[in-house]
């Protein structure tokens, strides 16, 4: 026991002057300010002591007991009150003298509040206040550092750089904070791989775990660390624990080439899939990020002909040929190649991480490039030769140039490939193409002006091959053509209730500027009595308006119109107008068949078939002539039939055929012949009435006359 002897003080309250204080034997005296004084020493007591029990502790006195006989009493934590009951004890009451009886341990209870008084012997009164004692327990080292768990497992990556912390390892010692039993320490005890290259440090006061040199994956996975933890106390306690690093797979091997150089043959003029198979070798874990690689061309690639790819399965850089080689261009090319993985690269150097990159693996690809019978090839391969519009046979156009870029002295044969005109012919050994007939920029193979024309040269290698040229032929438009009426607008309808109807004619030039529109529309000036009836209205370049000044029957009259170019070359054209009853006022209806037959188009077909009509009845009377005159005899002074056509305007038409011997005669009417024959040829002009009535009947010479109407 480690005892100190300390005072303890207590002071009365000062009594108030003048007031008296009954005691025993009534006697009256003034109070008196009187001081009383406990006397203790310090109660120490240090942990788990072992005794022999009971064991003193300390002593304590009051000095009131030099006047009265005092007694001694304790209570509180230790004595009779939790945490511990009969751990104190007074010997006994007369001269306070303190014992403990047990072992204590100083991290569960590290002190004990102890209360004092002083009794009267004989009256059991309290004499003075309670005395408050507080019972330290001094520590001992008996806890050694205690980590929270006995074994952890933690993960680092590979490229973790040396000297930075991986892990905080920390452990706790209940003993008394701020002394040397409490105070931890760590150390490192084994580590199992143990390699020069990868280690690992502790931090003696922090217990941080750093990293030492380089991780590798494929030469340690995985580390076990044993850990100790000690303090500073007397004697020294320790304790340990196990650290299982386990290391992650990175990217800290740089992939390099089986060989540096390749070489290899290739035919020119085609492309080929897997020319070559680039093999490498990487330290990293089989099919990771770490261990799969990207190929590059560095060089030689400029003009895209080659492309390189990864087999996923091996690993290996495969080599194609995307655009074919020219072996006349070069025939040898030298491709470097590069190879790097997908992921970034950590290399350690001299026992230190590395930032990522650094230079790239590389290898060299030879490549020959072996020669083959190129087709010949045009210089240049299309070009444009201006020519006039309408150019006559016989003009040279232009030269097609091709030569072998095998070797110089192959002989080229030149053919036509495409003319579809056919206005041209190529020399096959010079390649002069010259024309062989009129050219026509209206031709529908013209197109934008533009005429193509396609050549093959084919050389006389084995195979032979075939190049192709083409020659643009543009033609000058010359003015060849005069404007002339759009197809629509040649055949136009107005109903006869309308005046002054305006119709829209539209007319077209196949020549291009300045040979086109805009166009100039007149009336023909022949026709003297179109200016009562017709009239030509805004001229809009490419149309013009035509007003109908009166009214007409129904019926089919003629427009002469005179439609010239920008360059003043005109012609003649003819509007057929259809004047007819519209029902609604808008449409025509159905025309009739006394005036019009069955419309323009039966109008169209009327004509050939009354032709056939009277043609066919002819025959049948000249054949009934023939078997007539065979049966009467002839006189040998018969002489030649002669034929007579005459027709009388406003008459009735008469053809007759007469004999000189009048052996057969037929007269044919007009108004016999079917009626689409007799309005066949019925035309209005522009005076607005009937002008003239035209008949063209085939008539036939029999040698038989019959005075005869034929039916």
């Amino acid at each position: 026991l480690q005892v100190n002897s300390v005072d303890s003080f207590q002071q009365e309250k000062d009594d108030l002057t003048g007031q008296t204080k009954v005691g025993f034997g009534k006697s009256h005296r003034p109070l008196r300010r009187a001081k009383r004084r406990w006397v203790i020493t310090t109660l120490e007591l240090e942990e788990e002591d072992q005794g022999p029990f009971p064991k003193f502790v300390g002593e304590l006195f009051n000095d009131m007991s030099h006047n009265m006989s005092l007694i001694y009493l304790i209570s509180g934590p230790g004595v009779d009150e939790y945490p511990e009951i009969g751990l104190f004890s007074i010997e006994d009451h007369r001269n306070g003298r303190v014992y403990v009886h047990r072992p204590v341990d100083r991290e569960t209870t590290p002190s004990f509040t102890v209360y004092f008084d002083a009794v009267d012997r004989s009256t059991r009164k309290v004499m003075d206040n309670s005395l408050i004692f507080n019972i330290r327990i001094s520590d001992v080292n008996d806890h050694a550092p205690q980590f929270p768990e006995k074994e952890f497992n933690i993960s680092v990556k590979e490229n973790h750089p040396a000297g930075q912390p991986i892990f905080q390892i920390l452990a706790v010692d209940l003993d008394e904070e701020n002394t040397p039993n409490s105070q931890v320490l760590y150390f490192l005890i084994s580590q199992m791989p143990s390699l020069k290259e990868s280690g690992f440090q502790i931090d003696r006061t922090s217990g941080e775990i750093r990293l030492s040199g380089c991780l590798d994956y494929e030469m340690a996975p995985r580390f076990t660390l044993l850990v100790g933890a000690k303090d500073l106390g007397e004697p020294p306690l320790t304790s340990t624990a196990t650290v299982h690093v386990n290391v992650q797979e990175g990217n800290n091997h740089r992939p390099t080439f089986t060989q540096k150089n390749y070489r290899i043959q290739i035919s020119e003029g085609c492309t080929s899939q897997s020319v070559l198979r680039l093999l490498v070798q990487d330290g990293d874990l089989p099919f990771t990020s770490a261990w799969r690689v990207k190929f590059r061309i560095l060089n030689g690639n400029e003009e895209g002909h080659f492309d390189i790819f990864t087999d996923p399965e091996t690993n290996e850089g495969i080599l194609n040929v995307i655009k074919p080689l020219d072996y006349e261009t070069h025939p040898v090319r030298s491709l470097v190649i590069a190879v790097e993985n997908e992921e970034l690269l950590f290399p350690c150097e001299g026992g230190q991480v590395r930032g990522p990159g650094g230079a790239a693996a590389s290898a060299t690809v030879s490549v020959q490039v072996m020669d083959a019978n190129d087709p010949p090839a045009f210089h240049p391969r299309s070009f444009v030769v201006s020519e006039l519009d309408g150019a006559r046979p016989g003009i040279q156009l232009g030269i097609f140039n091709a030569t072998d870029p095998d070797r110089a002295a192959s002989r080229i044969r030149y053919k036509l490939a495409y003319d579809p005109a056919n206005w041209v012919t190529i020399d096959e050994l010079s390649g002069t193409v010259t024309t062989r007939q009129h050219i026509d920029r209206e031709s529908p193979y013209v197109n934008d002006s533009f005429y193509t024309i396609i050549a093959h040269a084919v050389d006389d290698g084995l195979p032979p091959q075939t190049g192709t040229g083409t020659l643009m032929l543009f033609l000058s438009d010359v003015n060849d053509n005069a404007p002339a009426l759009h197809p629509h607008s040649r055949y136009v309808e107005v109903c006869e209730s309308v005046l002054n109807e305006t119709l829209l004619l539209q007319a077209e030039d196949g020549d291009l500027e300045p040979y086109a529109d805009p166009f100039t529309f007149e009336l023909d000036k022949l026709w003297e009595s179109a200016g009562d009836t017709w009239k030509l209205g805004e001229n809009r370049g490419r149309s013009v308006e035509l007003l109908m000044l009166r009214s007409l029957p129904p019926g089919n009259y003629s427009v002469p119109l005179l439609i010239g170019d920008k360059q003043g070359l005109s012609q003649k054209q003819t509007v057929h107008v259809r004047v007819c009853s519209c029902p609604n006022g808008v449409m025509c209806g159905e025309p009739s068949a006394a005036v019009t037959g069955t419309g323009l188009l039966v109008g169209a077909l009327a004509p050939p078939c009354a032709a056939f009509m009277l043609l066919a009845a002819t025959l049948l009377f000249l054949l009934r002539c023939y078997f007539v005159s065979e049966v009467r005899p002839r006189s040998s002074e018969e002489g030649q039939q002669t034929l007579i056509a005459y027709n009388d305007e406003s008459k009735a038409i008469s053809t007759q055929v007469v004999e000189s011997n009048a052996s057969c005669f037929l007269t044919v009417r007009s108004d016999m012949l079917p009626r689409a024959a007799r309005a066949l040829d019925q035309e209005y002009f522009v005076s607005g009435t009937p002008g003239h009535s035209r008949s063209s009947v085939p008539v036939a010479v029999s040698p038989l006359m019959i005075d005869s109407w034929f039916p």
